[in-house]
């Protein structure tokens, strides 16, 4: 048996980043429900805010799985401090930008915050489900 936070050879170190095309295919199609039904229900610039609010989800989602599966391989150790670094950068960041689009008065602003919301309900909710079937079957065999 090896030592916390050292990783055994031949331990499979990718399956961090398995999930991903999942993810980004349901970000894709909820991007394009959420481009839909806000130019049926606000115009042009309720489609580009909720489109773009689901963007910024998977922006975000993205980069830290990326970044945490890249730590992992480095040293395990490093996870917790760049999870934590990078969640409080990424919501920095994101709350300077919507005070910034806020200020503007931009009709897609609510479009943008409600697709912000669902992206991160069918990210994770598509994130549990492949924890639950996929990964769960590929960890049994």
């Amino acid at each position: 048996m090896a030592e916390p936070g050292v990783v055994e050879p031949g331990t499979d170190r990718r399956w961090r980043l398995r999930h991903l095309p999942v993810l980004l295919g349901a970000s894709v199609a909820l991007a394009v429900v959420a481009a839909v039904v806000g130019g049926v229900t606000g115009g042009a610039n309720a489609a580009f805010g909720a489109a773009a609010g689901v963007g910024v989800t998977v922006v975000s989602y993205t980069l830290t799985t990326v970044v945490l599966a890249w730590a992992d391989q480095i040293n395990p150790q490093l996870l917790l401090p760049l999870g934590l670094g990078l969640y409080a950068l990424k919501f920095t960041l994101l709350g300077v930008v919507m005070v910034a689009v806020a200020s503007t008065g931009w009709s897609g602003l609510v479009p943008l915050c409600l697709g912000i919301v669902a992206g991160v309900a069918v990210w994770t909710a598509v994130h549990i489900w492949w924890l639950t079937t996929v990964h769960a079957r590929r960890s049994d065999s």
